[in-house]
């Protein structure tokens, strides 16, 4: 059996960050993660996750502006924060993306409730594998919540069918760590039938 405790480590022991260095994260590492994430398996192949990587001091500044006060600085400050999204009509590409399944997109299409569950559902996998890739990547992650949702999709995907999920900032961190918060142990949050 191989041993695969380094990338395990990496991906699951590394801490949520939000105090970053200056160093920027380079375009092409931007690009390079994106080509990983888009690999990982969704239901139907539909890959519903839209993101927007947010770069720019003035577009970091506008997101900030979304943000609840203790995540604007925390948005104001990462060299790049990705707003992961999902895309409500996300079944327009299945044609593309499951094309050994004819009437698929028809069948999202005239299903408001299952078009959004699965957009939300498997935009937020998405998202984990972002996270994943990222840290792998040697990259810094830090997720968040915390923001109008409402006014990040105005602001950045207005006219479209894009929605956010949730935001993450991408870097490398200069914070000091706090000693890592509980967990539920097996025997409260799982169980073999």
């Amino acid at each position: 059996m191989e041993d695969y405790t380094e990338a395990l480590d990496r991906i699951f022991e590394s801490r949520a960050r939000y105090k970053w260095s200056d160093r920027p994260v380079p375009l092409e590492l931007i690009h390079k993660l994106y080509d990983y994430v888009k690999l990982g398996p969704t239901s139907v192949n539909g890959s519903p996750a839209r993101f927007c990587f947010v770069v720019s001091q003035e577009a970091r500044n506008r997101l900030a502006a979304h943000a609840m006060e203790s995540n604007k600085t925390k948005i104001a400050t990462a060299p790049c924060v990705a707003i992961i999204a999902y895309d409500e009509a996300f079944y327009e590409q299945l044609p593309k993306l499951l094309p050994i399944k004819e009437g698929a997109r028809d069948l999202f299409a005239a299903n408001a409730e299952l078009s959004h569950d699965t957009a939300f559902r498997n935009g937020s996998l998405q998202g984990a594998y972002l996270i994943a890739a990222a840290r792998l990547l040697g990259l810094d992650c830090g997720p968040m919540s915390g923001f109008h949702n409402a006014g990040v999709d105005e602001e950045f995907f207005g006219g479209s069918t894009w929605k956010s999920n949730f935001l993450c900032a991408l870097g490398y961190a200069n914070d000091e760590l706090f000693p890592r918060l509980p967990r539920l142990g097996f025997e409260e949050a799982a169980q073999i039938l």
